[in-house]
């Protein structure tokens, strides 16, 4: 398919998905479900249900490509997708329909999920607490503001999160919410850690066995956690639980260009040298207290109940080779 056949926004939403400027596991999702809305509404094809299925799998397919790890991505394209494919709908207007419905409906469920996580989380935290976080989570930033708001914490530890310094991100929404800051290089979370009462944390994905694949440092945040005896509370929507893992399928780690991490002088200049850039890393499940979801808390061995429940709608398409080998055109047929 050539980029003409996609409208110019839904491409735009791509990119901006492929290059961080949309970055969180749920702005992520909520651009991919705007854009397959803006799809739908903006197809200038043959109106016929069969055409448009087709197209839509396409942008789907277009949508998917963009980033690798993050599992809200490919759920949010399947929630809308399979609600498309469950309407069965019997003209174009309500094919359209079907598509604009699912994906405003993610949306909203997506943004009210934030809120009921917030309120549970900041409901855990004890009086006069430190808290750390570990680069940008909206539902982490959302669940520190309102713990802050009940007068549960003193003060929160952000890391700058490199090599893109989301944690600065972070500390700057914090900030703007009256919420205390203090910005910390990712290397001195364990002489902070000492500090701090509660880790607070977001999930890109969520596996079948509870661990959390998430910003790169996430890993080694939680062990100095569990070391120093600190509860680790991971906030993450329902969507963020991967189902392509409860067939063993491993969740991709996205290694990025090293140019982001030394610039391309440095490279030129010093050509032996290799450089690894792993955007994500994985906790053990033994190292988080609890997930603390839209649905409730639960230990991270509960993830698989969680997965049953809520997503178990797509396993029957995963089961054909998981999210990043089904062509979604094919599952719109």
């Amino acid at each position: 398919m050539t980029e003409q056949e996609v409208p110019s926004k839904v491409i735009e939403i791509a990119e901006g998905i492929k290059t961080m400027r949309i970055r969180g596991a749920g702005r992520i999702a909520r651009a991919a479900a705007e854009a397959l809305k803006i799809a739908a509404l903006e197809y200038g094809g043959v109106k016929e249900v069969s055409s448009f299925k087709k197209y839509m799998g396409k942008v789907a397919d277009l949508l998917i490509a963009t980033r690798p790890t993050a599992v809200s991505l490919p759920n949010a394209v399947m929630y809308v997708l399979a609600s498309l494919h469950r309407a069965n709908p019997r003209t174009f207007e309500d094919a359209v329909n079907a598509v604009v419905f699912s994906a405003e409906k993610f949306i909203n469920e997506s943004i009210n999920a934030v809120k009921i996580i917030a309120e549970t989380a900041a409901k855990r935290i004890r009086e006069n607490s430190t808290i750390l976080t570990h680069c940008h989570s909206s539902v982490a930033v959302s669940a520190i503001t309102e713990a802050y708001k009940l007068g549960r914490l003193v003060k929160v530890y952000s890391t700058e999160t490199r090599p893109f310094f989301q944690g600065r991100i972070t500390a700057k929404q914090l900030l703007e919410n009256g919420v205390p800051v203090v910005q910390i290089p990712d290397s001195a979370v364990r002489y902070v850690m000492h500090e701090v009462d509660h880790v607070i944390i977001g999930a890109d994905t969520v596996a079948s066995n509870g661990a959390v694949v998430n910003k790169i440092g996430t890993s080694q945040v939680a062990l100095a956690a569990k070391e120093a005896r600190v509860r680790v509370y991971v906030v993450a929507e329902t969507y963020k639980f991967s189902p392509t893992t409860l067939i063993g399928e491993p969740v991709p780690i996205e290694f990025r260009d090293p140019a982001e991490i030394v610039p391309e002088s440095w490279l030129r200049n010093h050509p032996r040298v290799k450089v690894l850039n792993p955007s994500f890393d994985v906790t053990p499940p033994e190292y988080i207290d609890a997930i603390i979801t839209e649905i409730g808390v639960i230990p991270p061995q509960a993830a698989i109940l969680v997965l049953m429940e809520r997503l178990g709608w797509a396993l029957d398409k995963i089961k054909q080779g998981g999210f990043t080998k089904i062509k979604f055109e094919d599952f719109t047929e």
